[in-house]
């Protein structure tokens, strides 16, 4: 087993070679999508299944199937409806004594976040789903003001005490909603079957990863994970590499080969990479990617499961082009790969794909 066998595997257990059904299926296997930037995010769930469609996430924001909220390190996610509580429940006390921390260091306490949540909850109820600017109107008319960094905060405290979720969607924007409203038949999990399901779903539609990678994955302490592995310990299988144990679905084989398709263009927060910290660099056995660097750009440029290249994508009305910054000289075979990929992602922004090296 070499980094790049572990990678080509990962490529495939995440859809990125052997695709899902549709965005719901994709979503369920990965069990959270990170989800900042709902436009590279959208992309992220349609490049794992076997028909991209652009309306495919928005569509199931819509109807409630997927919530978007902070969950996990915490940051925006993509999660089914039905697993939102018990995620919410084993990682949302931890995350929100952060938030409430740096919100203390702002001089905002629980008074007012409960005063907040009050009018929050209370404008939600009576006028449905909203966007930000209008729960701050609600806010400013009750005589609360805090700045878009506050406010955020406080929110995100909200939807740790599921008070508030992602609503339907609004011509594109992000709006919240009642949780009560939105999420109606949560599973419900006690501790010992929620960290045997978070290792099981997270191994499942990641591995093979370590212990720490999920640790980082979930913002969980290392005695959780261990817990978790216990519980789950028959459904998983394992392999050593270079002193570290990977953990992987028990039914799991290794692909032959790097997989097909082999080139992909993959945003920064793409799960493939993000999903993991103790073993990220999988995708660079040749170690040519500067560890200590954030990358000066949005995007991975994968062939045959290595980075080879980072990207910028600019979208204009007439075409999507991708600038490639290579880690390495890239050759033919790697343009082409690319091109194929670039295509891909044309296909499903209806638009002609250009693809360019820049340096």
């Amino acid at each position: 087993m070499r980094d790049r066998d572990i990678a080509a595997w990962r490529l495939a257990t995440q859809g990125l070679t052997r695709p899902g059904a549709d965005a719901r299926a994709v979503v369920e296997s990965l069990l959270a999508v990170q989800a900042e930037n709902p436009r590279q995010s959208e992309w992220a769930v349609a490049a794992r299944t076997a028909a991209p469609r652009a309306d495919a996430v928005a569509g199931l924001l819509a109807d409630g199937t997927v919530v978007r909220t902070h969950v996990l390190r915490p940051t925006w996610h993509y999660a089914l409806a039905s697993d939102i509580g018990w995620l919410l429940d084993l990682t949302g006390p931890r995350n929100r004594a952060t938030v409430a921390g740096t919100l203390a260091r702002r001089g905002i306490g629980p008074d007012e976040v409960a005063r907040v949540t009050e009018v929050v909850a209370s404008s939600l109820a009576e006028r449905g789903d909203q966007v930000r600017p209008e729960l701050r109107d609600s806010l400013l008319a009750a005589g609360i003001d805090h700045d878009s960094m506050g406010l955020s905060q406080i929110l995100e405290l909200i939807e740790f005490d599921k008070v508030i979720i992602s609503g339907a969607p609004r011509d594109g924007e992000h709006t919240y909603g009642l949780y009560e409203e939105r999420v109606r038949a949560p599973r419900v999990l006690d501790r010992d079957d929620a960290l045997g399901e978070m290792v099981t779903r997270y191994v499942g539609g990641h591995g093979p990863a370590t212990l720490r990678d999920l640790a980082y994955w979930a913002t969980l302490g290392i005695t959780d994970v261990r817990r978790g592995l216990a519980v789950a310990r028959d459904r998983l299988g394992s392999f050593e590499h270079e002193g570290r144990t990977y953990w992987h679905a028990a039914d799991a084989e290794p692909p032959t080969g790097e997989g097909a398709p082999r080139g992909h263009l993959v945003m920064a927060l793409d799960e493939m990479h993000n999903g993991f910290q103790d073993t990220r660099y999988v995708i660079d056995e040749a170690g040519l990617v500067p560890r200590a660097t954030r990358y000066p750009a949005v995007g991975m440029a994968l062939v045959d499961a290595q980075f080879v290249a980072v990207h910028t994508r600019t979208v204009t009305p007439t075409s999507v082009r991708f600038d490639l910054i290579g880690w390495r000289p890239l050759d033919a075979d790697d343009l082409t790969a690319l091109g194929e990929a670039a295509d891909r992602v044309g296909e499903y922004l209806g638009l002609p794909a250009v693809l360019r090296v820049v340096n």
